[in-house]
């Protein structure tokens, strides 16, 4: 007898180590946005370059959108397990670590700071 189609079946579309993974290329992405670009989020185009403390902002609200995405894979997979303070003591650093490859690239790699003078 055939078996049935995998749609059909009560199985979750994605396992816990396929979520991981693309959770963690998500959180990637996510986390170096504010830096490879000049637009807010990505889309929003700016009249003028892009603070540092708007790229703070960014990625903090990035963050939570990540964290959001996160709860919505994990909920697809099965229990959704309650975050307290370590959660957030832990994922809050991993997401800036994540985000460090982007700030090299942006402000010792390129020159980010709008203050270089040559000396005269």
């Amino acid at each position: 007898m055939p078996s049935a189609p995998r749609w059909l079946t009560s199985e979750p579309p994605l396992n816990a180590s396929s979520a991981s993974w693309i959770l963690i290329a998500v959180a990637f992405a996510a986390a170096n946005l504010p830096f490879i670009n000049e637009r807010l989020f990505g889309v929003v185009p700016l009249g003028a370059r892009k603070l540092a403390w708007l790229r703070v902002l960014e990625l903090l609200v990035l963050y939570f959108v990540v964290g959001a995405f996160a709860y919505l894979l994990e909920s697809s997979i099965g229990n959704v397990f309650p975050q307290v303070k370590e959660f957030y003591m832990v994922t809050v650093p991993l997401f800036v670590v994540l985000a460090f490859p982007g700030f090299i690239v942006r402000y010792l790699r390129k020159g980010g700071s709008p203050r270089h003078d040559t000396a005269r």
